[in-house]
């Protein structure tokens, strides 16, 4: 998920895709300490999403309009 895709969602939406996120991330650490999967690229791609989510909801916080301040 790109950032500007993530710019266009509501408060809440956010809120609730790091919520998910957070649950997937929790489920592929069990997944990876029972031997289920080995893959580690998920989760690093995983974490970055929320930071992604986190960096979002707090320039709302903020009030922070990065769409004018990037040109986008």
């Amino acid at each position: 998920m790109k950032i500007s895709e993530i710019r266009v969602k509501s408060r809440q939406e956010i809120a609730e895709e790091i919520d998910a996120t957070k649950r997937e991330l929790l489920n592929l650490k069990f997944q990876w300490q029972t031997g289920e999967t080995g893959n580690t690229s998920q989760r690093k791609f995983i974490k970055k999403k929320i930071a992604r989510l986190k960096t979002v909801l707090r320039e709302i916080d903020l009030g922070i309009n990065k769409h004018l301040v990037s040109g986008e």
